[in-house]
């Protein structure tokens, strides 16, 4: 299939044409259809699936075959993060840089005065954080009067972050019909269906991705190390081959990361740290540089690490194994995005090899193993886990004593 066929108008087609979208993937193949029918739509699919596109592509073609002279604006995309509502901006953006529209992104983090500001100009598209939008909503600074559409991005997510309340309350305060599509990664467990009840209307159900899928483009492999020391000398290695041109390295905690930058430095590779406690504008300028190839490596932790959506990232190296398998899955899929292939490697010692199998549960799979000529463990897992079984023996043995 081809964006022709979904009968985009060709101001659209142009753009795709000229930020290198060749052919629509499974969602929007899916979900483009539904929502210029005017359908409210349920929409689950796998980190790097092409989601944004899927919900701004529809929102644009409503805009070209509905137009307004109102001042108001007539769209309303809400994302958990400024980060992911800066990113569905650019996406905005690119695919309408044939029409004559504006957007505005109201997200915490950013100076609100500024944002009142702008709010008195006229625009079409509405970029929101929940919080943010319903404080200034709040105060009378915004009138959601117009909307026509409203677009809830990463609804998982929204829920895990307790947003749920306001995304409600923000809902209630639009009057009138509105058409409504509901993204999230997954549509497993009550909380996503609960959230759906509330905020769509007999909506048609997309599943691309099962829950415990990730994108067939990433390529996943493991290496295993002997210790702290041996997993630097492994990730030093991926970063210097040359096929690496930019990577995330993920850590669990922030000082890890900051250590850990601090020695990638020490050997001259150009990286960089990105946590939670950095001010809005630091990380806009990490990622900025990141997004231009001037840092080849961002060491992050998942809190910063959320909403990052960049075509050109080659590889993912978990430096330290998430704890949840959806975390991992979420990490991966920071590569492989629009079409293109990418590498995700976890660096694993033996005190995680309980963590690997609950990754590998998740997965219903089991992740390749691959060694570097010259840096292969010591230790095999096989032996590791008779180790691990051996240790479990001795301690229940010892336990058992005790109670006599």
């Amino acid at each position: 299939m081809t964006f022709a066929e979904l009968e985009l108008d060709e101001l659209l087609l142009d753009a795709l044409n000229q930020h290198g979208f060749n052919r629509p993937t499974p969602i929007q193949q899916a979900a483009i259809p539904a929502m210029m029918a005017g359908k409210d739509i349920l929409a689950g699919a796998a980190t790097g699936t092409g989601k944004t596109a899927a919900f701004v592509l529809p929102a644009l073609q409503h805009l070209i075959d509905n137009p307004s002279q109102s001042r108001l604006p007539r769209i309303l995309m809400l994302a958990p993060t400024r980060e992911l509502a800066l990113q569905i901006r650019q996406v905005v953006r690119e695919l309408s840089q044939n029409m004559s529209l504006r957007s505005l992104v109201i997200t915490g983090g950013l100076a609100q005065d500024k944002q009142i500001e702008h709010l008195s100009q006229p625009f079409q598209i509405l970029i929101a954080t929940p919080g943010r939008l319903l404080n200034l909503l709040e105060q009378e600074m915004i009138e959601l009067e117009q909307l026509e559409m409203v677009i809830i991005d990463e609804a998982d997510r929204m829920l895990d972050m307790g947003q749920g309340p306001d995304v409600y309350a923000l809902l209630d305060a639009i009057p009138g019909n509105f058409q409504a599509g509901l993204f999230s990664a997954t549509l497993a467990g009550t909380g996503i269906h609960k959230f759906a009840e509330k905020t769509l209307d007999q909506p048609t159900v997309i599943q691309v991705d099962a829950a415990n899928q990730q994108s067939s483009q990433v390529q996943q492999m493991i290496y295993f190390a002997d210790d702290r020391a041996h997993k630097e000398q492994l990730l030093l290695r991926l970063l210097q081959d040359p096929s690496c041109k930019s990577a995330i390295v993920f850590c669990n905690k922030k000082e890890r990361a900051i250590s850990l930058t601090e020695w990638l430095q020490a050997q001259e590779v150009s990286a960089q740290v990105l946590h939670g406690d950095f001010i809005q504008a630091k990380r806009l300028e990490k990622i900025g540089k990141f997004k231009e190839g001037k840092i080849q490596a961002l060491v992050a932790t998942d809190v910063a690490a959320r909403g990052l959506d960049m075509l050109n990232i080659t590889h993912v190296v978990n430096y330290d194994l998430p704890l949840r398998g959806d975390i991992y899955i979420h990490r991966i899929g920071r590569t492989g995005r629009a079409q293109n292939v990418g590498l995700a490697i976890s660096l694993v010692e033996g005190h995680e090899l309980r963590t690997l199998e609950r990754i590998q549960y998740h997965l219903q799979a089991k992740i390749p193993v691959s060694k570097i000529k010259g840096l292969e463990a010591r230790l095999k897992p096989s032996k590791l886990q008779e180790k691990k079984k051996t240790h479990k023996k001795k301690a229940a043995k010892k336990a058992a004593k005790k109670k006599k």
